[in-house]
């Protein structure tokens, strides 16, 4: 299992409920998943308690395990 940190001070971030956290920085993260072959965001579709990611430019499911998964600052103004 990988360790999700923050990209700034390298501390483990906390799951909050519909974005990651970290209480360092006391900064909010979303987690983007990006196509291993064209770079393109990842749709995250979830049911039946699996996720699966699907890559609209190629217009398939892709395997979780080559996914580039990226934690991009939340703006504070949402």
């Amino acid at each position: 299992m990988t360790i999700n940190q923050c990209t700034e001070c390298k501390s483990e971030l906390r799951w909050n409920g519909g974005s990651y956290r970290c209480d360092f920085c006391a900064v909010d993260y979303k987690k983007i998943g990006f196509c291993p072959d064209c770079e393109a965001e990842l749709e995250k579709l979830q049911a039946c308690g699996a996720a699966n990611y699907f890559c609209n430019q190629c217009n398939e499911l892709k395997s979780k395990s080559r996914i580039r998964f990226e934690f991009q600052p939340q703006s504070t103004t949402e």
